[in-house]
């Protein structure tokens, strides 16, 4: 080794630290501007007493819920039937690079007519809102009966090859909302309403 090689590795060392300081450093920033934006995102998040999206216990899902997550109460009060049905073709669609996520599942009463209220806010008056948002009395929702499926690969995934596993959309004008219909496995998915004002069971 010559006399300056010494100096070198010194520099070389120097430089290292320095730089993996930097990182260090730059990792830190990160991560506050991350929990900054968390703290301020645009994104729902739920909590027990969020009055605006409703509760978790209530059937809020926030974002990034699939269909194989338990512990969220939208998504476990599904029927078992329409759930597993769900699964099964979810763990199919993954082979296509395909994921299912739930925008909404099973909802309380409650908070299904809070969901009435915003639609007829929205869209001015309680006739328009039907052709979007059912009553807590006739929503396939407040029975688990139906799921609202997030994401424009899944819907397109199912709209292929629901029927095989007995899922189909129901309303032209939803393509995310999925029911169960199990002759669909054998006879294919029954003709879809336009919307649900068309559909026979919201007219209780």
């Amino acid at each position: 080794m010559s006399a300056s090689e010494p100096a070198q590795a010194t520099g070389r060392r120097t430089k290292l630290t320095v730089r993996a300081a930097f990182v260090v450093a730059n990792v830190a920033l990160v991560g506050v501007f991350i929990h900054q934006s968390l703290a301020t995102s645009s994104f729902p998040v739920a909590s027990p007493s969020d009055t605006r999206h409703g509760a978790l216990a209530d059937g809020f899902v926030p974002a990034g819920v699939k269909v194989f997550d338990d512990e969220i109460p939208g998504v476990a009060n599904l029927d078992p039937e329409l759930l597993a049905a769900l699964r099964e073709a979810a763990t199919d669609a993954a082979d296509d690079g395909v994921e299912f996520f739930v925008n909404s599942g099973w909802r309380s009463p409650a908070y299904q007519e809070q969901l009435l209220s915003e639609a007829v806010a929205k869209y001015g008056s309680r006739e328009e809102a039907a052709r979007w948002v059912a009553t807590p009395e006739t929503s396939p929702h407040v029975l688990g009966q139906a799921i609202d499926i997030g994401r424009s690969d899944a819907t397109a995934w199912l709209s292929k090859y629901g029927a095989a596993y007995g899922l189909c959309q129901i309303y032209d004008n939803e393509p995310w909302h999925y029911e169960l219909r199990p002759e669909a496995v054998d006879h294919g998915c029954p003709p879809r309403y336009a919307d649900p004002t068309h559909d026979p069971r919201m007219q209780r």
